[in-house]
């Protein structure tokens, strides 16, 4: 019966038209109960969605910082380049207005002993460094070599307490002895008299005295200078010119490699050597013979006057 029924509607409503608007009504009737039907699926396939959409928020937070961290890595290696590629231009433009061969080195380390100021550079007898070498920074000498490896070499600063270097005030010529006193931002000078040419300001520059550090090299800039009417001395401080805390690139200057010594020696014998060919051949520079006298050139004639000349001017 139900079967008859429900073939005889479908006929009726796929040949006709009366059933529609009665299908219509139905359809709005039945319609909250297929959304009821499909809330379960739509509310899982929300849930779902929001939750893929918040993992890949997260992720995508963990990589956007992850990539911050690396950029900010790089910032601050950008900036450390930068200050390093600063320094190396300072030290090249040093390096062009040293006139003696230089050598380029860097900074590896730092004598832990608090009471001395000694440091180590990359460079070594390998490379030709010797003891006594000056080393100097951008803006002056820094100190010597005292102990040579192979690869590497110990310097001693001027500041320590047991470095001495002589100076001139770069003013007026006054000499004196700069002497470390420790402290990596002061140097000293030593029996200067109470009554010499120096004020505070004053460049200091290596003298060149000693035949260990070439001359014309700043080493200082005086900062006090205390005068006392019952001393023969005065007190004069300096703050050296050179970073010395700072600096992580220098330049060993390769001036001459003997020793004082050494050339002392040298000079000696060269002297010998002339001495003994002049007492060997005693004539060996004979006079010159005069030259036969060279006639002197007979004058020219002055030119000839044209014509009429002289009794136009009488």
């Amino acid at each position: 019966m139900f079967a008859v029924l429900s073939a005889t509607l479908m006929v009726v409503d796929a040949r006709l038209t009366v059933l529609q608007s009665v299908r219509s009504q139905l359809g709005l009737i039945v319609e909250p109960v297929y959304w009821l039907g499909r809330l379960p699926v739509t509310l899982w396939e929300s849930a779902t969605q929001e939750l893929s959409s918040r993992n890949e928020l997260a992720a995508e937070n963990e990589k956007l910082k992850a990539e911050q961290l690396m950029m900010q890595r790089r910032l601050q290696k950008l900036a450390a380049l930068t200050e390093q590629n600063v320094r190396l231009r300072e030290l090249l433009n040093s390096s062009a207005l040293v006139d003696d061969e230089v050598l380029a080195t860097e900074l590896i380390g730092i004598d832990p002993n608090p009471f001395t100021h000694r440091i180590l550079i990359d460079k070594g007898e390998k490379d030709g460094v010797v003891l006594g070498q000056p080393v100097l920074d951008a803006r002056g000498l820094m100190g010597q070599v005292v102990e040579v490896m192979p690869y590497t070499s110990r310097v001693l600063l001027l500041t320590d307490t047991t470095h001495s270097i002589p100076v001139q005030v770069n003013r007026n010529g006054l000499r004196a002895i700069a002497t470390g006193t420790g402290n990596p931002e002061r140097l000293e000078l030593r029996h200067v008299a109470d009554t010499a040419d120096i004020k505070e300001g004053d460049l200091l520059v290596s003298s060149g005295l000693g035949q260990r550090f070439p001359a014309g090299y700043p080493v200082a800039t005086v900062t006090e200078v205390v005068h006392d009417s019952g001393q023969p001395f005065a007190i004069v401080r300096a703050v050296p010119t050179a970073n010395l805390n700072r600096t992580r690139y220098m330049l060993l200057v390769f001036t001459d490699p003997r020793t004082p010594e050494q050339r002392a020696a040298e000079s000696a014998e060269a002297q010998e050597e002339v001495d003994r060919r002049a007492l060997e051949h005693p004539d060996a520079e004979a006079p010159v013979e005069d030259a036969p006298p060279v006639e002197a050139p007979a004058p020219e004639a002055a030119p000839a006057e044209p014509a009429g000349a002289e009794e136009a001017r009488q």
